[in-house]
């Protein structure tokens, strides 16, 4: 390679904030740098682009990575980027970045700035930007955090008003028409009610106009420490910060201390010193006797073995042999779990009606205003009592801002979205069927989870296990759930959040085969454009067109080729509720071989990959 001649690696990047600004996207900034390229004669080797993805220190760059290979590899010799902020905003990566360059013989070049990284008054400018733009993450941190405490600490509670309060004013405060609603539920908890019966009766009564009362609606009540007058803030975060006496309480501290030591006792189901996943759950089929819990410790493996005993008969069954039996019902339970539990929070994220950009433009006017009054006041034109006014009124209108961009920064922070959540579930079907070992390495939740976990999420969820005998044995004939475990997941599948399984005939060449597949309710044909590219990031991935038949459940499809998988099907024509007796389907199918993974092995399970523009649909 001709070291005299610079082969530029254009680098640009684009956060989750940086899609909103002006002159950030990445068609403009790859414009903007392949016109500096020609106008310096700068050969381009290659465009490395990272979608969606911060400069902060740690996070994964897949196209950044690849440049510095390509450059260790001699490919090209110069980094190109918009502003040195694309590449880094800490100065300790900074120092990293300028040695890999000097050790590699590579060059820095930025259309934003003078940047020569040649020489050391180059490199000390690079050092003083990157100080200043790292100061600056850090300063807007610091007063997001301490307008979100003061906020918070004066009763403006940054999240949906629970049952039994409302907004007023931005501030917290108890609803007359529904708290005692919320006093109810904690005095018939406190009173011995389980979840299931405080439901129950609501539902009974129409409470609220409603009968869709359910045990984990009541159980969040019971849990939430605003009713004490408490709040939470970041509560699935590693650190959550935990506020005192910021609300007015709807019952005492000593009453929702009273319901938690009660919920404790509800949710583990002990004999002696044991917990029984599945106590009060399992019903002798000879006598109808409910099974006693049992447990025996071999002392030399420090292991204890768990079953189920009927008294009467004196037959039993191993707790691995139920858990073994039902564990594929468990991984839809805790799929269900895990949707009750995060996936609705995408919901909240689009009612956020506060645009960053916008939020921003007011705060950088409200700033500039702030330093014209003091610039006024040095030049007498103010008096003190007039600038301090003044000066009130914009810190006043400046927290209100921050505590929007704080509201904002947290939705932000929901990485999931309707399409993303069902993407998500096809890759991880797809990597089941690609990758079962390393898939199971990832998502064997069940197993990881506590005996009492396991014992409050079978509590939650089922309502007996039916048993058989067969040669002297019990075996499991059926697992029934309760009725709202099935009123819940029917809308959640309704919302496109759960897909079905359905039994079907497949018809292809003639040969009619029997199977279960996934299936979902109707997509327009340019989300299954843009889900079908998306897919095809990461995996081999094709879609097929065909005829489902309504009365025999006949799937009439173009062949599938060797080896190919259905992922799921949906209908392609919406509310067909006319006289045909046919419904024009939709599949996406891949092969049953991890061949055609297009991306590292990790990334198919800890990523997701990028929306498509329409332009680039295949």
């Amino acid at each position: 390679m001709n070291e005299e001649k610079k082969i530029a690696g254009i680098y640009i990047r684009v956060s989750t904030e940086d899609q909103v600004r002006e002159g950030f996207s990445l068609p403009e900034q790859e414009k903007r740098l392949r016109a500096m390229c020609e106008y310096k004669n700068y050969e381009i080797y290659k465009i490395y682009k990272d979608a969606g993805i911060s400069a902060k220190t740690g996070n994964h760059r897949p196209a950044f990575e690849e440049l510095l290979q390509d450059i260790r590899d001699k490919k090209c010799n110069t980094i190109v980027v918009l502003k040195l902020d694309r590449l880094t905003r800490s100065v300790y990566d900074m120092e990293g970045i300028m040695k890999f360059l000097d050790e590699n013989n590579a060059y820095l070049d930025c259309a934003n700035e003078e940047i020569n990284t040649t020489n050391s008054s180059g490199k000390m400018v690079a050092r003083l930007l990157t100080t200043v733009s790292q100061n600056e993450i850090e300063r807007t941190s610091e007063r997001t955090k301490f307008g979100l405490a003061g906020a918070i600490r004066s009763g403006h509670i940054p999240a949906r008003a629970p049952l039994g309060y409302k907004h007023v004013d931005k501030k917290l405060v108890p609803d007359p028409l529904t708290k005692d609603i919320v006093i109810r539920i904690y005095n018939l908890y406190f009173e011995g009610k389980s979840y299931f019966n405080i439901a129950t009766i609501f539902n009974e009564e129409q409470v609220l106009g409603k009968t869709n009362w359910c045990d984990t609606g009541i159980l969040r009540i019971i849990s939430n420490e605003v009713y004490k007058g408490d709040y939470v803030h970041g509560k699935r975060t590693k650190h959550p910060t935990y506020y005192e006496n910021v609300v007015e309480p709807l019952i005492s501290k000593e009453m929702w201390e009273n319901c938690q030591v009660q919920k404790k006792k509800n949710q583990r189901n002990y004999m002696r010193t044991q917990t029984y996943i599945f106590l009060q759950k399992l019903r002798c089929p000879k006598c109808g006797r409910i099974l006693a819990g049992g447990a025996s410790h071999k002392i030399k493996a420090d292991k204890w073995y768990f079953y189920y005993r009927c008294e009467n008969c004196k037959n039993n069954i191993h707790e691995t042999k139920i858990e073994e039996r039902i564990k594929t019902l468990f991984a839809d339970i805790l799929e269900y779990d895990n949707v009750v539990n995060e996936f609705f929070l995408p919901v909240l994220k689009s009612k956020i009606n506060n645009p960053r950009n916008e939020l921003e433009k007011e705060l950088k006017n409200l700033n500039n205003k702030k330093e014209r009054i003091r610039k006024a006041y040095i030049d007498e034109l103010f008096t003190e009592n007039e600038f301090k006014e003044e000066s009130k009124t914009i810190e006043n209108q400046i927290e209100m801002i921050n505590s929007k961009l704080l509201e904002n920064s947290q939705a932000e922070q929901l990485n999931f979205t309707t399409e993303d959540i069902l993407l998500k579930r096809d890759m991880d079907f797809i990597n089941k069927v690609k990758l079962p070992i390393s898939y199971y390495a990832f998502n064997d939740n069940w197993n990881l989870l506590d005996r009492e976990t396991k014992a409050d999420i079978v509590m939650r969820y089922i309502d007996d296990i039916e048993l058989v005998m067969n040669n002297n044995k019990y075996e499991i004939k059926q697992v029934n759930f309760r009725s709202t475990f099935y009123s819940d997941f029917e809308e959640l599948y309704k919302q496109g959040y759960i897909d079905k399984k359905r039994p079907l005939t497949y018809n292809f060449n003639g040969i009619c085969t029997d199977m279960i597949v996934r299936y979902s309710e109707y997509l327009p044909i340019k989300d299954v454009l843009q889900h079908l590219c998306r897919l095809n990031e990461y995996y081999e991935v094709n879609f097929y067109k065909g005829t489902l038949y309504k009365e025999t459940e006949k799937l009439d499809m173009f062949p599938l080729q060797n080896n190919e998988v259905p992922i799921r099907i949906f209908p392609l024509q919406e509310n067909n509720n006319g006289t045909e007796n046919w419904v024009s389907m939709g599949m996406f199918a891949t092969k049953n071989n991890p061949n055609d993974i297009k991306v590292n092995i990790r990334d198919v399970f800890e990523t997701i990959p990028d929306n498509v523009n329409e332009e680039d649909f295949c």
